[in-house]
């Protein structure tokens, strides 16, 4: 079975305008696609590649030469590494904001609905909470909370409800119980698409991912160089909006900020107007490239006098 078939490769590739000479970040390395691509592109140039996954790591052998340099750590330590390593400045950032099909296809990791396996969901799976500890301990507002907001679930109240009654009657050992647990829940006929959201709500919460892509975007605007490109594919409206809201505005929330002569205070500079979205020779491919958006900034040069 293929370890993980990147999406928008060639494309996300190319919005990184590669200097054969340049030094580049694939700050989520999965199964080594879009590295592996990147590093086609260059000669005397450097690729750090970042991910917290062991498995990614094992990965990350077969392209080990003078050109790449794996790193076991989350994006949202960016700058902190590269420091490590002496760098301080690069040319480009790719990031895949997506699960690896790796992790999906392994029951043990419990990112999928499709097999019955412990509740973890830990994108490092030796450290942090796992997805049954935040089931098992989380109160009735937080669940609501998370399903509500990262799963945009619609009856996130009564599926929060339904979680702290079972859990009081007999905890969850595994993900068939607690899929069996949550049925009254469950939409008849559209059991996928809502167990998907469900994950998705528990997975984004076990990793905190919202904030470290907040984190790793505010870096990669840092550690780029002037003209230097950030490319980014994700998969879901909260992460696409976080995205389009920092490459547009300079920030998360609200409107972009102005100095005094009325000139936008924000670092990055979008390449293209809409984001780009798989071929459908791509879609009939990989059925999983559905939902994803690349967007891809520039960084703005530095203003003088400033």
């Amino acid at each position: 079975m293929e370890y993980h078939r990147p999406v928008l490769l060639e494309e996300s590739v190319e919005a990184l305008a590669i200097k054969p000479e340049g030094v580049y970040v694939d700050v989520t390395f999965g199964g080594g696609g879009h590295s592996a691509r990147i590093l086609q592109e260059l000669t005397s140039g450097k690729l750090y590649s970042f991910d917290q996954d062991s498995d990614a790591q094992e990965q990350s052998q077969r392209l080990e030469g003078p050109t790449f340099q794996f790193v076991r750590a989350n994006f949202r330590d960016l700058k902190k590494y590269l420091r490590l390593y002496g760098v301080k400045k690069v040319d480009g950032i790719l990031a895949d904001l997506g699960v690896s099909s790796h992790q999906f296809n392994v029951p043990e990791r419990g990112f999928s609905t499709r097999f019955d396996g412990p509740l973890d969901m830990r994108m490092n799976s030796d450290a942090g909470i796992t997805a049954r500890e935040v089931l098992e301990t989380y109160s009735e507002e937080q669940l609501h909370r998370i399903f509500g907001i990262y799963g945009e679930v619609k009856n996130a109240k009564t599926l929060a409800r339904t979680v702290v009654e079972k859990r009081n009657r007999q905890p969850f050992e595994s993900i068939a119980e607690f899929k069996q647990a949550i049925s009254s829940c469950t939409p008849k006929g559209k059991e996928n698409k809502y167990l998907a959201q469900v994950f998705q709500a528990l997975r984004i919460e076990v990793n905190d991912e919202m904030k470290a892509l907040e984190e790793m975007l505010e870096q990669a605007a840092e550690v780029l160089k002037p003209g230097g490109r950030l490319s980014v594919i994700s998969y879901h409206s909260l992460e696409d909006r976080m995205v389009k809201n920092f490459i547009a505005k300079g920030k998360f929330f609200g409107e972009v900020e102005k100095d005094l002569f009325g000139n936008e205070i924000k670092p990055l500079e979008a390449v293209y107007r809409k984001p780009i979205t798989p071929s459908d020779e791509e879609l009939l491919q990989n059925s999983r490239s559905r939902s994803a958006k690349l967007r891809v900034a520039e960084k703005k040069e530095e203003r003088e006098g400033k």
